[in-house]
């Protein structure tokens, strides 16, 4: 299984905000944002603090695709 955060990209283009100011907002690290940008695994509470700063859930912002 792979995850894809393309649902957050789409959804920043939606609420208009950078990457910069995500991470400003939620207090993650330029590191977290560039594994997020990878699909890469990030720790759990990396997507919590998005999640409070968007006011969404996981499945806003994420999708587990089968290999």
């Amino acid at each position: 299984m792979s995850v894809s955060y393309n649902r957050l990209w789409k959804l920043l283009i939606d609420k208009e905000m950078s990457k910069t100011e995500v991470i400003q907002k939620a207090g993650i690290s330029t590191n977290a944002m560039a594994h997020l940008g990878k699909n890469e695994d990030v720790r759990v509470s990396v997507l919590v603090k998005i999640c409070a700063v968007l006011g969404c859930t996981f499945d806003d912002i994420m999708e587990i695709k089968p290999d």
